[in-house]
C-alpha cells in the first residue's frame, strides 16, 4: 500500500496552541473548515481564558481520542492572591478579598496542594450534574457544590512573584483543575497556558493562523498510537485477523502487560491490543478490514 493510496492519509492528530477568547468548541469549527472534514473532535477541554496545547483528532483519529493517554498534564499559570472571584478565575467578579500570603504562606499552602490531594473542582467546570453541567446550571443560578475527588499534583513550583500575582509552574493528574489550586490559595486565575497534554507539548503545537495558511497533521495516526503506545510487532497473517477484530493465541514469551499498538510489516498500525487471558485481542481497530 503505498501513501496515496492508504485510507488514512487523512487521519491522525493535530496538536493546537490555541489561542486566548475561544472555546475548545470553536477550535473544532475552525478545524473542519480547515481540514475540509465535519469528523474533528478534541481532547482534554480549555477554557476561554486558556491558551496551549489542545489536541485534535482528525477523521478517523477522532475514533482514536478515546484511547488517547494524556493522563498527565503541565501548566504555567498566573494567580492573583488575595482576591476570590465567582469563577475562580479572571472573567469572573470578585466576591471575597484578604490580605496575599506571605512567601512563607504561599509556600506552606502549595506544599499541602501537592502530592495525592481530595480536590473539590471549580464549581464552574464541565463536569455533569445530572446530565447538566455545572457551569450551566451556575449561570442559571442554581448553587453547585461538586464533591472533592483524587487527583494527583506531582510538581506545583513558584517561578516568579510580583506584589500579589505569583506565575507557577503545574505538572498533575488529569482532572485536575488549575483554578481550583488558585482557589485554594486564596486568589484566583489570571493566566493559564497548557505547555503538555500527555506526550505532546508546546514545541509541536501549531497556532490556528497557521494552520488557516498551511493545513496540516501534526501526526498521523499511525504517529500518534505509537507515541501513545508501546508498539509490538505482528506479522502479515496477525496484521489482517487483528483487522477484522479477530483475538490471537498468546504464549508466555509474548505475553505482557497494558496496551500495546500492534505494528505490521510496513510500518503501520493496524490496532490497539492487550492480553485477555491466553489471547491477543483488539482494543481499538484503526484499520478495520472494511476500509
Amino acid at each position: 500500500m503505498t501513501a496515496q493510496d492508504d485510507p488514512l492519509a487523512s487521519s491522525g492528530l493535530v496538536v493546537v496552541d490555541k489561542p486566548e477568547g475561544i472555546t475548545s468548541h470553536d477550535v473544532v469549527g475552525r478545524l473542519r473548515r480547515i481540514m475540509g472534514t465535519r469528523k474533528v473532535g478534541h481532547a482534554g477541554t480549555l477554557d476561554p481564558m486558556a491558551t496551549g496545547v489542545l489536541l485534535a483528532g482528525i477523521n478517523r483519529g477522532t475514533k482514536f481520542l478515546a484511547h488517547l493517554t494524556a493522563a498527565t498534564k503541565a501548566y504555567e499559570a498566573t494567580i492573583r492572591l488575595g482576591e476570590r472571584t465567582s469563577t475562580d478565575d479572571a472573567e469572573g467578579e470578585v466576591i471575597a478579598t484578604t490580605a496575599p500570603l506571605s512567601d512563607a504562606e504561599l509556600q506552606a499552602g502549595i506544599a499541602r496542594l501537592t502530592g495525592d490531594i481530595m480536590q473539590v473542582p471549580s464549581s464552574v467546570s464541565a463536569i455533569k450534574i445530572d446530565g447538566k453541567r455545572a457551569y450551566a446550571r451556575v449561570r442559571a443560578g442554581e448553587e453547585v457544590q461538586l464533591p472533592a475527588r483524587p487527583v494527583t499534583v506531582t510538581a506545583f513550583d513558584v517561578l516568579s512573584r510580583s506584589g500579589a500575582d505569583v506565575k507557577v509552574s503545574v505538572r498533575c493528574s488529569a482532572g485536575t483543575y488549575i483554578r481550583a489550586l488558585a482557589r485554594d490559595l486564596g486568589g484566583h486565575l489570571t493566566a493559564l497556558r497548557r505547555t503538555e497534554a500527555g506526550p505532546f507539548g508546546l514545541d509541536e503545537a501549531t497556532p490556528l493562523d497557521e494552520l488557516t495558511k498551511s493545513p496540516r497533521l501534526s501526526l498521523s495516526l499511525d504517529e500518534a498510537m505509537a507515541r501513545c503506545y508501546p508498539p509490538i510487532s505482528v506479522t502479515e497473517p496477525e496484521y489482517h485477523a487483528l483487522s477484522q477484530g479477530k483475538r490471537l493465541p498468546v504464549d508466555a514469551a509474548r505475553a505482557f502487560a497494558g496496551v500495546r499498538a500492534a505494528m505490521g510489516p510496513d510500518g503501520r498500525v493496524v490496532a490497539l491490543v492487550e492480553v485477555n487471558g491466553r489471547a491477543l485481542k483488539t482494543v481499538f481497530v484503526a484499520r478495520p478490514a472494511t476500509l
